[in-house]
């Protein structure tokens, strides 16, 4: 399948980068291209000091339909288990900043994976979570079983992967995996708009409570309270530390350096 010119755009918005898939024509597919170029835009954001947030939409229509149905038919086990769609799947999981997903229309399969690798999901009154691989003689291959459980539970998460049951966006914010629901016109600017009150906050603070965060995904909690210590006993050095305990007690607003 030939390359189009550019699959996903890129946006800088005061502190905050814009990433949005731009293949309306086939419904937002995760093509090989698509992965990459999202990976090279994160890569952007993360090495660009002005940018302490990232925003991951499709737009006010539709997040993501999953995965290139045409690539993957074509991929070889072998193929697929070292592709780069396995490299670009582990580069957007670590991704150091806070990302927030701004999902309006069909958020299925790869796309809601993809949603769900991010710190937070503004959803729009449009939008349908669900993981219909099931249905193709598949499962979710990019995080959608483990993420689906430790947000909802395991037997939810069967409802989702073993049924390829959708959700809508008021029911994902009743299971705690939306933040919140805005009118589909609006779910790109809430995006941006929470994605810019995480930047305006310490972004050493951020990057290790995220950090931190993530470790309760995958550390025992003994291991996990550990790090969180650690995590902390970091930014008890660091500039933004004093800054923010001196202008709360000066009653005004910090201005945080990221040192």
């Amino acid at each position: 399948m030939p390359e189009e010119d550019q699959a996903v755009r890129y946006d800088v918005i005061g502190q905050v980068a814009v990433l949005t898939i731009d293949r309306p024509r086939v419904r937002n597919a995760l093509s090989a291209q698509v992965l990459r170029e999202l990976c090279a835009g994160l890569d952007r954001a993360e090495t660009d000091n002005a940018v302490r947030a990232v925003v991951l939409t499709g737009g006010t229509r539709l997040f993501a339909s999953g995965a290139d149905l045409r690539e993957l038919r074509a991929t070889t086990p072998a193929e697929y288990l070292q592709s780069e769609r396995q490299a670009a799947w582990a580069r957007i999981a670590r991704f150091p900043k806070p990302a927030v997903a701004a999902v309006a229309g069909y958020a299925l399969g790869g796309g809601c994976e993809l949603a769900m690798s991010c710190d937070f999901i503004v959803a729009a009154d449009s939008a349908v979570f669900g993981q219909p691989e099931i249905n193709l003689g598949i499962l979710p291959g990019a995080g959608g079983t483990q993420r689906w459980a430790r947000v909802c539970g395991r037997f939810r998460a069967a409802e989702i992967v073993l049924t390829a049951r959708t959700v809508d966006a008021w029911t994902a914010h009743g299971m705690g995996m939306v933040t919140e629901v805005v009118p589909a016109e609006c779910v790109v600017r809430a995006g941006r708009a929470l994605a810019a009150r995480l930047a305006g906050f310490s972004p050493v603070a951020t990057r290790l409570s995220k950090a931190a965060v993530r470790a309760s995904e995958e550390m025992p909690v003994a291991a996990a309270l550990e790090h969180e210590r650690a995590l902390l006993g970091t930014l008890l050095s660091t500039e933004d530390h004093f800054e923010g305990i001196d202008a709360f007690l000066d009653k005004r607003t910090p201005t945080f350096g990221g040192r």
